[in-house]
């Protein structure tokens, strides 16, 4: 499976996502506090360079999905159908996050049957261990 390129600009996210806390980059500017996402050095609305990192909810709405077919990468063919989705935090819509969902933290990318995504679907985060790294998947909430 593939797993994410960690820079120093993102390097905060993995090691929080490690600890199972999903935290997005923030501007520490006293009149600004926007969050951003993918974190960078700049704030992208007031230009400081002073950030933090946020911890969130981890709740969101599916904003966008397809199920790849045939599937792009070899590695993932034996999971196909599987769902990528684009979700937006509760805290900013303006965040969105790439990722998939799937029935419980560590269960297979195809885990979730493709009828039961839509857009605007409840999802909760959960942190799964992918070749020695932790990274952010999906559950759908109950309704």
């Amino acid at each position: 499976m593939l797993t994410p390129v960690v820079d120093p600009d993102g390097a905060p996210f993995w090691e929080y996502a490690a600890r199972g806390e999903l935290r997005v980059q923030a501007c520490a500017a006293p009149d600004c506090g926007r969050l951003r996402f993918p974190p960078r050095p700049c704030c992208p609305h007031c230009q400081s360079f002073d950030s933090e990192w946020r911890r969130v909810s981890g709740r969101g709405r599916i904003w966008s999905y397809v199920f790849p077919h045939p599937p792009l990468l070899p590695d993932y063919a034996a999971q196909a159908p599987y769902n990528a989705v684009i979700v937006e935090l509760a805290e900013d819509p303006l965040i969105r996050l790439v990722g998939n969902v799937v029935a419980e933290p560590g269960a297979a990318l195809d885990s979730v049957d493709p009828a039961r995504l839509r857009i605007g679907a409840r999802v909760q985060v959960a942190f799964a261990e992918v070749d020695g790294m932790t990274v952010p998947r999906w559950l759908l909430e109950r309704a």
